[in-house]
């Protein structure tokens, strides 16, 4: 297994991040797989696949070189490094991208090497191979990535908030544990990354990224140049489950109706993964001002909290209004159903 060893300084000051660029090479992964046949790995993933496979394949049907670039990139267990850069906080797509095309083609080929452990094949024996990447990577992005990423970001920071609450309950080693297979938190000062056999690094002293993405795919990256190491991982929960545009349904207890009132308990009873206002407003029908004035007096019963993530205000509930909805879910009384929020595709 690799592992990472790490100090209370390197955790406490490690961020969660959002970036476009590692948002899009997790989408190229899940094309890549889709066009292995392999497919989505839930109904949200197939219908994106669906829609953006046929172009895919297109594009690298009529570039062959590309096409054996991505294979031989993605590796069986590696990732060659020159496609990955490691994420910076705020960075854009287009600042990500151009690192990407900047790589030392002669560092690129040492990179496939490893990915595919052995030799490169002739066809990739070339000086071009970061702008071709990079090249695919703005086409992804553009066609598949771009057009939802506003409802994409909207995701990702209710994971960030979601993974912040869930640190204040349990601590970093539930947050560590949680991320994605193979990652947990092994004690003394010891962060196992993934399942995969390299030495542990000693990175204390480091800057520590945590960078979500909605597709289910996963990998580290690290720059030794700027001390900066990021662990990429696919958002969990429900909100993740539903990235092709499926609604996810939740179902009001009758007895939470009957305490709260059916619409205030509707707001409590979605609020199981963070949301925001426009969101709630969206899903539920009701007015924005009815789903603010819930909010409130959610707020003051202590039954929801809120957190800022980027441009977002979300909402979710506390530790009470978890109890109060188990409570509730518990009587054996069944409530109406409740639509959850459309996610990108």
């Amino acid at each position: 297994m690799g592992w990472w060893q790490v100090n209370a300084d390197t955790l406490a000051g490690s961020r969660f991040v959002l970036s476009p660029l590692a948002e899009t090479f997790a989408s190229l992964i899940l094309l890549h797989k889709g066009a292995g046949g392999y497919g989505g790995g839930h109904p949200g993933e197939r219908a994106w696949l669906r829609a953006h496979l046929p172009a895919y394949r297109a594009r690298l049907a009529r570039d062959p070189v590309t096409a054996l670039l991505v294979r031989a990139g993605l590796g069986r267990e590696w990732i060659a490094d020159f496609l990955t850069p490691t994420p910076r906080d705020g960075e854009s797509f287009a600042e990500g991208v151009a690192r990407v095309r900047a790589a030392d083609p002669a560092a690129a080929r040492a990179h496939l090497r490893t990915s595919l452990a052995g030799a490169v094949p002739a066809e990739l024996e070339r000086n071009d191979l970061p702008d071709r990447a990079a090249a695919l990577l703005e086409c992804v992005w553009t066609q598949t990535v771009r057009p939802s990423w506003d409802r994409r970001r909207r995701v990702l920071e209710a994971d960030v908030v979601a993974r912040t609450a869930q640190m204040g309950r349990g601590g970093w080693a539930a947050v560590l544990d949680a991320l994605r297979p193979g990652t947990r938190w092994l004690g003394e000062n010891r962060f196992q990354v993934n399942l995969h056999e390299y030495p542990p690094r000693e990175i204390s002293g480091a800057q520590l990224l945590f960078v979500p993405v909605t597709p289910q795919h996963g990998w580290v990256s690290w720059d030794e140049s700027e001390r900066r190491y990021a662990v990429v991982y696919p958002c969990a929960g429900v909100l993740a489950a539903g990235a092709g545009g499926q609604r996810r349904r939740s179902t009001v207890p009758a007895a939470l109706g009957a305490l709260l009132g059916g619409s205030r308990a509707q707001v409590l009873a979605l609020l199981d993964s963070p949301l925001s206002t426009t969101q709630l407003t969206a899903v539920t029908g009701q007015a924005l001002g009815s789903v603010g004035r819930h909010l409130r007096v959610l707020l003051d019963a202590g039954l929801v909290e809120r957190r800022r993530a980027g441009r977002s205000v979300l909402y979710s509930r506390t530790g009470a209004g978890q109890v109060l909805v188990t409570a509730a879910s518990g009587t054996g009384t069944e409530g109406k159903p409740v639509t959850g929020p459309s996610i990108p595709a």
